[in-house]
């Protein structure tokens, strides 16, 4: 079964249900709490989660510990794959910070350190 375009005759969409849509924020509840929270702006201005986009409006928005520029290119309400998600607008946020080499990855390690884990790490802090 082929999933269908999104619908490019919408007048307007909420700002929390876009974003969510777009796949900027994982849950749709998650994209009204950062409008809660004073994380979304709209032209400049906070928005509240259900402010009205309309094509050309620019988002910025800080989620995910990252701060994110849209414009509107496209406006959709429901929620779409990331190959369609990403013609709904165009970024023109910063590139993320790059990682931090130095700093080991550990992966698998829960709960309290064992003696060879804090003396690795006390290796790494230089102490």
């Amino acid at each position: 079964m082929a999933h269908a375009a999104p619908r490019d005759d919408l007048a307007a969409s909420r700002v929390d249900a876009w974003l969510w849509s777009i796949r900027v924020c994982s849950t749709r509840s998650e994209a009204t709490a950062a409008c809660r929270g004073g994380h979304v702006k709209v032209n400049g201005t906070a928005a509240k989660a259900a402010q009205q986009l309309k094509v050309g409006d620019r988002v910025t928005c800080f989620v995910h510990e990252r701060h994110r520029d849209l414009e509107v290119v496209r406006l959709i309400s429901k929620r779409v794959g990331a190959p369609v998600a990403t013609t709904c607008y165009v970024d023109h946020s910063p590139p993320p910070p790059a990682r931090d080499p130095s700093m080991p990855v550990v992966f698998g390690v829960s709960g309290r350190p064992t003696k060879r884990d804090r003396r690795s790490l006390d290796r790494l802090r230089g102490r």
